[in-house]
């Protein structure tokens, strides 16, 4: 029998601090750690298929948000309609659809496309089309209704009181339609002046056809001065708009429209009124996520005229809403 010790295997220090292990040993924990934790679990490859679907589709749909994110805002403006006079030659005898400058500039400082949407007809038999309203609802990301043409009586089941009062009842329709698009669509949508209206008339609301003849003690909200003439406001208790607004008392706005708010629509709520008469001036739809008329032009105000309200806080907030609402 040698007298002899068995001669054991060299150590080394784990670097793990785990103790010494012979080379072997750290060989074996070093194929085990480059070995993936799912094939160690032996995991079926269904799974492991599934788990590497899911995260290439977690990736891309990442993506795609923050491609969305930092898209530029599209928003679509309702058009303003000329129709043709009898008898007239060249442009005058054709229907014209066109924008206010201002609007579209007021629209395009906060840096967001603007995209004016025409009328429709599908039934046209010069160039048919399958292009709906819907389709500008689904591809912008919100609405500005711009203002123009009286509202005709006819969209509120009333007959005009005098015929220069009757309206656009052509350009109701396409814009009720247009409306009703964006919000069946979850879109905001902001109406100026006759936009306001005619938000108020898609609820079912209805208008004075002349403020100075149904509202005898008014103030006169139209005159020769156009968007120079001006009246105070205030924001009633409740009204969204009075924490934008709350170092003015009573702001200034433009002026320039004949008919108004009646009897308010369902879930409409009053957002702003005339200082002294107490005509609406402002509404919002409760049930959406922004849809908001303003009876005044804010794209006329002019900045630094002393008093005036400065809407650039309510166009933010359209466009915040806007943000919000295009996943």
């Amino acid at each position: 029998m040698s007298n002899q010790k068995e001669s054991l295997p060299p150590t080394v220090p784990d670097p793990n601090n785990e103790g010494e292990r012979t080379p072997s040993e750290l060989a074996a924990k070093n194929r085990d750690l480059a070995i993936p934790a799912y094939l160690k679990q032996d995991e079926a490859p269904w799974s492991l298929a599934w788990k590497i679907v899911a995260g290439q589709v977690r990736s891309a749909s990442n993506q795609i948000g923050r491609r969305l994110m930092r898209r530029t805002l599209r928003i679509g403006v309702s058009a303003r309609i000329f129709h043709p006079e009898v008898g007239a030659k060249g442009l005058r005898g054709k229907t014209l659809q066109y924008l206010e400058e201002s609007i579209a500039q007021w629209v395009m400082s906060r840096d967001v496309l603007v995209f004016m949407i025409p009328t429709v007809n599908n039934a046209g038999l010069l160039h048919p089309s399958n292009i709906r309203l819907r389709d500008y609802a689904k591809h912008l990301d919100g609405l500005v209704l711009q203002g123009g043409a009286d509202v005709s009586p006819h969209s509120y089941s009333q007959a005009a009181t005098r015929p220069e009062w009757s309206g656009d009842r052509a350009r109701d329709m396409y814009e009720l339609e247009l409306l009703h698009e964006f919000i069946e669509a979850g879109k905001p949508v902001l109406g100026i002046c006759r936009g306001c209206q005619l938000i108020n008339v898609a609820f079912g609301g209805t208008l004075y056809q002349d403020i100075a003849t149904d509202v005898p003690s008014a103030i006169a909200h139209v005159d020769d001065a156009y968007d120079s003439h001006y009246h105070p406001i205030h924001f009633p208790q409740g009204s969204s708009l009075a924490p934008l607004f709350a170092e003015h008392a009573e702001p200034l706005v433009n002026s320039i429209h004949h008919q108004a708010v009646r009897e308010l629509g369902r879930d409409l709520a009053v957002e702003a009124v005339s200082g002294s008469d107490n005509i609406v001036e402002a509404i919002r739809y409760r049930k959406a996520p922004f849809v908001m008329g303003l009876q005044w032009h804010p794209e006329f105000h002019r900045i630094g005229t002393p008093g005036l309200l400065d809407c650039t806080p309510i166009l933010d907030n359209f466009l915040r809403a806007a943000r919000e609402t295009r996943f």
